[in-house]
């Protein structure tokens, strides 16, 4: 196995909330209220939609807020892996993925680990550049039993909510996550800080008409069906466990290309200035983040005042108060 190659489950197609457009001669954004599944392949208009997004649409009347699906694996962290991720916009290569607690960073000298603090104490984070990112995969159908469909996020309320989700039925289920029959959901809410617009995210619920019971006595069904037929689920697990540990980053070059256009649209204004001006010494090339990263962590923290000199200046400020030390010709006017 190639080392420093992450190995990620077949793809199949992806899930979206929205699509890329152009405005003004840019690709930006657009959100939607309904999941979009596409294929691989993409033109000049977008990404191409998938046979079966056609065919849940039927079913739901127009408006696709319903998929149902299974997962790969008994591990949650397996089926959603979350992480803060900082993407370099230039090169849409990543940086810096980190769990809050650890982070492998790129720098000149390699991949290094260090110290994670999230992004609102990281001062390398400044500026919206890192973001919590998520990555859902889920079975879609019954054609691939291992071919998968991703749903990518950087929205904190979907990440949080399939964690809760995912880790429950789990506990609910006695380990048997991979074999109940599930659905995502996309569901919607308003904050004071959205304005009342609403924000939608993706939830993971039981299947339309289905009850918990019902739920609970298809997975042990499917769990002793696969048993009896040497479908190994603790062995997949460990074999999926072992792709992902094999490489520091998940994304390719080609799939960071589409992530950074989606979900991180915006240079910052210190990135700006530098793309625009050619910043990065003699060669004229615009900087990248990377070496703005490296420089920053390099900074020396701010000198403080020589001792003597800060004894100094106290001992004339005890001799001379404030009121003591006024111009001359403000004594010369008070005594007129």
């Amino acid at each position: 196995m190639l080392k420093g190659l992450a190995i990620t489950p077949p793809i199949l197609g992806r899930i979206a909330i929205g699509k890329v457009v152009e405005q003004g001669g840019k690709r930006l954004p657009q959100k939607d209220d309904q999941f979009t599944l596409t294929s691989q392949l993409q033109t000049k208009e977008g990404w191409i939609r998938h046979p079966l997004d056609e065919q849940l649409r039927r079913e739901q009347e127009g408006k696709l807020r319903r998929i149902p699906i299974r997962l790969l694996f008994n591990d949650p962290d397996l089926n959603l892996r979350a992480e803060y991720a900082l993407f370099d916009r230039q090169t849409a290569r990543p940086l810096c993925v980190g769990d809050g607690e650890q982070c492998k960073r790129r720098t000149r000298e390699g991949m290094e680990t260090l110290p994670c603090p999230a992004p609102d104490a990281c001062p390398l984070a400044q500026g919206g550049a890192c973001k919590p990112y998520g990555r859902l995969n889920v079975l879609i159908g019954d054609d691939d039993p291992l071919g998968s469909f991703i749903f990518r996020t950087t929205g904190f309320n979907s990440i949080r909510t399939l964690a809760a989700r995912l880790a429950y039925f789990k506990a609910i289920s006695g380990n048997r996550l991979a074999c109940m029959p599930l659905e995502l959901r996309l569901r919607g809410k308003s904050t004071r800080q959205s304005r009342g617009t609403p924000i939608f995210y993706v939830d993971i619920t039981l299947r339309e008409g289905w009850t918990l019971e019902e739920t609970l006595a298809e997975a042990q069904r499917l769990d002793r069906e696969r048993e009896s037929a040497g479908f190994d689920q603790k062995a997949l697990d460990r074999a999926a466990k072992a792709g992902f540990a094999n490489g520091a980053f998940e994304d390719s070059a080609e799939e960071s290309a589409d992530v950074v256009e989606e979900f991180y649209p915006d240079l910052t204004a210190t990135e700006q200035t530098a793309h625009r001006d050619g910043q990065g010494g003699s060669s004229g090339q615009p900087v990248t983040l990377a070496d703005k990263l490296q420089a920053r962590s390099q900074q020396p923290p701010p000198a403080s005042p020589p001792q003597e000199d800060a004894e100094k200046t106290s001992r004339k400020e005890a001799e001379h108060p404030a009121d003591e030390r006024q111009p001359t010709t403000q004594r010369q006017a008070k005594r007129a």
